[in-house]
């Protein structure tokens, strides 16, 4: 349903890797194929709406990076299609494997199986909020009552970066020389939706003189162990060599143009308040160029004459 829908592709791939990993979740507890779960609660439409709906929000707001405060779970049992269970649900606890916890504690559930996908697999962070400055602020409550206030909160905020950013990145680096090139592709998928910063492959010559591929992965720390964990798991390498090191990265920010084809994104990067370069979000300028069946330089260059 999501593949082929018209959902913008950035909404398509994030609610897709939500689900993958509730699915994959499903599939570890009840020992079958990923492929073959049943989705219980999970597959009916208000999951389904709730899922999309969270990543339809976070396009609205253009929102690049998440970070969320250490998870509680609730404490207790919980009545399920298979019997009594401690919270957290068994699925749950799966996904929060590698997730920050709180240590904040309530009789009853606080934290769903579609809660803990959303938050595994859209998170770049986890703790407390960064420094910066607030823009917005949403409360969602929920209908159970608990003796707490039963209330998420999302805060919409500008990081403080100064004109000069530096940030720590990892670089993971594995070669293979026995992995197809369809297998390369779906990890590259996989890893982006580990949270990849970026991906490549370079042809290298490997032992007994055969020819390989290099697979370099950037990624921030919070995200290194799933990066690391889609490695092992989705290509034939034996291991991953991992080191740190030190970036400096302009700012981004979008602004929104009218040309001829309707509205588009365009990409600007900011050292300070000095606007360095700027070039149209490729997605929006494609999608368009599918829309009014006119090639993509067109749509390129009327976004440029705009801007000049």
């Amino acid at each position: 349903m999501i593949e082929s829908s018209s959902l913008p592709e950035r909404v398509k791939a994030r609610s897709l890797s939500i689900f993958r990993l509730i699915a994959e979740a499903e599939g570890k507890i009840h020992g079958m194929d990923p492929a073959d779960v049943h989705f219980h609660e999970v597959g009916a439409m208000d999951s389904i709406v709730d899922v999309i709906g969270v990543c339809l929000a976070l396009e609205s707001l253009d929102i690049g990076e998440i970070i969320v405060s250490p998870v509680p779970t609730g404490t207790g049992r919980l009545r399920m299609a298979h019997g009594l269970y401690p919270i957290p649900a068994p699925a749950t606890a799966e996904l929060l494997r590698g997730v920050p916890l709180s240590s904040f504690t309530a009789q009853g559930e606080l934290t769903t199986p579609t809660g803990a996908g959303i938050v595994k697999a859209l998170a770049s962070g986890f703790g407390p909020l960064p420094a910066g400055t607030i823009d917005l602020i949403g409360y969602g409550a929920g209908t159970k009552n608990f003796e707490h206030p039963n209330v998420l909160r999302a805060v919409l905020y500008q990081e403080e970066r100064s004109a000069a950013t530096e940030e720590t990145i990892v670089v993971l680096e594995a070669q293979v020389d026995d992995t197809t090139g369809e297998t390369l592709g779906y990890a590259m998928e996989r890893l982006f939706e580990a949270g990849a910063l970026d991906v490549y492959y370079t042809p290298v010559y490997m032992k007994k003189n055969r020819p390989g591929v290099l697979i370099s992965v950037l990624c921030h720390p919070a995200n290194c162990d799933r990066c690391m964990e889609t490695l092992l798991t989705e290509t034939s390498t034996f291991g991953v060599r991992k080191s740190n090191w030190q970036r400096k990265a302009l700012e981004r920010r979008w602004i929104q143009i009218e040309t001829p084809y309707g509205p588009l994104r365009v990409k600007q990067a900011m050292d300070g308040e000095r606007l360095i370069r700027q070039a149209p979000e490729y997605e929006d300028a494609a999608q368009a160029a599918r829309s009014f069946g006119v090639p993509l330089e067109e749509v390129y260059r009327a976004v440029h004459k705009k801007l000049n």
